[in-house]
């Protein structure tokens, strides 16, 4: 028999997380579910949402260090005649 590999085990993207975050908070304001589905609902909403933060949060470092070299690169030369004081 093969082994089925658990959907967790591979790397989801942003957009993955969110759209699956989305669908989360959609079934749990619909109602409906009893409380254990619930709550496990809830948890991986949780797990999701820190995912999210934790590749914003890469992708703003990104951000702040291509704009600080852009900075570094923009800097009037020294001796330049048209450099403001």
């Amino acid at each position: 028999m093969a082994e089925k590999t658990p959907p967790q085990t591979k790397a989801v993207s942003f957009d993955g997380r969110l759209k699956r975050l989305e669908e989360i908070v959609a079934a749990l304001e619909e109602g409906g579910l009893e409380l254990e589905p619930a709550i496990d609902r809830y948890k991986e909403g949780v797990a999701l949402l820190k995912g999210c933060r934790d590749i914003l949060g890469g992708y703003q470092k990104q951000v702040e260090e291509l704009t600080k070299d852009a900075e570094e690169s923009l800097r009037p030369f020294a001796g330049d005649p048209d450099a403001e004081d």
